[in-house]
């Protein structure tokens, strides 16, 4: 199985998290995780189903550079991070 993890702000506004997921392509991961948890889609993805500028992914501590079609492997046993950077001042 796959691990999801989201930053401890996002499980304060409500989502669940750790979810625990089949392995595939980043997409059918994030997907599966949406399905459940329909609004942090629009957290982590633009209209085009991308990653927003303000996000990072890692999986396994590797930071994820296809933000477009989100098409690398999870392998079983991963762990992905979804982190949304906050900013002010």
């Amino acid at each position: 199985m796959v691990t999801v993890t989201i930053t401890q702000h996002l499980r304060r506004e409500g989502f669940a998290g750790p979810w625990q997921e089949s392995p595939g392509s980043l997409r059918d991961v994030l997907d599966r995780v949406f399905s459940r948890e329909p609004r942090l889609r629009s957290y982590f993805l633009d209209d085009q189903g991308a990653v927003r500028h303000h996000v990072a992914v890692f999986i396994d501590g590797e930071s994820v550079t296809d933000r477009q079609a989100l098409s690398v492997p999870v392998p079983d046993g991963a762990e992905v991070h979804l982190l949304q950077a906050l900013s002010g001042g």
